[in-house]
């Protein structure tokens, strides 16, 4: 989710250039610097929309901004631009402490979550997770996991969640994708939210047999398979936000239920 020009330094000098530094935005300016990124992201780049959008000062908001943490990446070798225009990734972050004071998750309003509200363990729902299109494929979305990392096991985390999305509104345009992520990655039971019923969405659109397993996944965006790789599960059902112009899937990722390997996996790309 992004949308922006690129800057005057060449892209691939910049990959190997940044100097990332990682924390939680600290006041009212650095969740706007946050706003900002998302702003060039998710309305520029992918053309998503909403009610608390500010096209002015080109700022991508909700009522949820105030009550979540933002965990911000940043460049700090761009000591020339403006230090809004230094936060270049983003992930936002309500645990269960939130949870309590918010009395919802964003994610109420596509999947029946109570599965997991049941349960017992401690959730965290991410969302909001955004590059800028040049620190795509670096470096930078490991300084952002490593940093989550470490605020899961601050937070004595036990399952992580939240909507992920691949571009566009035609659910029928990603019968394979979507049709492989319910086939092989549906998620067990005990941890199956399912869309909410007036937008509910069937992913098992086509038969496993016929599923061209390839190109299927080629199509699924590399943060969802990021955490299929760590033994991540999709909800059931699909949901479609028009106002982002995205079709969303529901990622839950147990910890607890992670195998040697998918746990050796997380520990490298996290740093742990």
């Amino acid at each position: 989710m992004t949308r922006q020009t690129a800057p005057s330094h060449d892209p691939a000098a910049l990959r190997e250039s940044p100097r990332f530094s990682v924390r939680l935005a600290r006041d009212a300016a650095e969740v706007e610097a946050a706003q900002r990124l998302r702003y060039r992201v998710f309305v520029e780049e992918l053309g998503g929309d909403g009610p608390m959008v500010d096209h002015d000062a080109r700022l991508e908001r909700d009522r949820f901004d105030g009550d979540f943490d933002h965990l911000l990446l940043w460049d700090d070798s761009r000591e020339d631009a403006d230090p809004r225009d230094r936060v270049v990734g983003a992930y936002r972050l309500l645990p269960p402490e939130g949870r309590v004071r918010v009395g919802r998750y964003y994610s109420d309003d596509e999947y029946d979550l109570s599965v997991l509200e049941a349960s017992g363990r401690r959730l965290l729902e991410l969302g909001r997770s955004c590059l800028l299109p040049d620190y795509r494929g670096g470096t930078a979305m490991w300084h952002l996991w490593n940093a989550l990392a470490g605020y899961v096991r601050e937070k004595e985390i036990e399952v992580l969640f939240g909507v992920a999305s691949f571009h566009g509104t035609d659910v029928h345009a990603l019968a394979a994708p979507l049709s492989l992520l319910h086939h092989r990655h549906l998620a067990p039971e005990d941890l199956r939210v399912r869309a909410q019923p007036a937008q509910f969405h069937p992913m098992d659109l086509l038969p496993e047999d016929q599923i061209d397993r390839r190109a299927a996944m080629l199509a699924v965006p590399a943060l969802i398979k990021a955490y299929l790789r760590l033994g991540g599960f999709v909800g059931e059902g699909a949901f479609v936000d028009h106002a982002f112009n995205t079709v969303d899937v529901c990622l839950i990722l147990d910890t607890a239920r992670m195998n040697d390997r998918q746990r050796a996996i997380y520990e490298r790309e996290a740093g742990v």
